[in-house]
């Protein structure tokens, strides 16, 4: 099984963002995709219902999925939301990546 902390800040965001595109209920899909600076990329998305070669668990109202081949490089990981003048976003913070691209949004492991 794999661990992923949402902040209950991001779970708040995730939920509102939910909401607003009319897609409540759904499950949080995190994921990880080729691409990026660093070579690999981190990946959301909103889904209605699982595949069934995920791990999935829930926590106050959000349930989130990580697909089998990417549970291993999110093992551990934070998503946060920051708010603020110098970044404003979902921000990941992952134990597994050797290397992060300055964006944030890519790392190699």
């Amino acid at each position: 099984m794999v661990h992923v902390e949402v902040t209950p800040t991001a779970r708040a965001q995730v939920l509102e963002i939910m909401t607003k595109q009319g897609k409540s209920g759904s499950t949080l899909r995190l994921f990880v995709q080729g691409g990026g600076c660093s070579g690999l990329a981190y990946g959301m998305s909103f889904d209605q219902q699982e595949s069934g070669d995920e791990v999935a668990f829930e926590g106050e109202g959000l349930t989130v999925v990580v697909d089998r081949a990417s549970a291993p490089l999110l093992e551990g990981v934070q998503v946060d939301y920051l708010l603020g003048l110098d970044a404003s976003g979902f921000k990941i913070s992952n134990p597994n990546a050797k290397t992060t691209c300055s964006c944030g949004k890519s790392f190699s492991a």
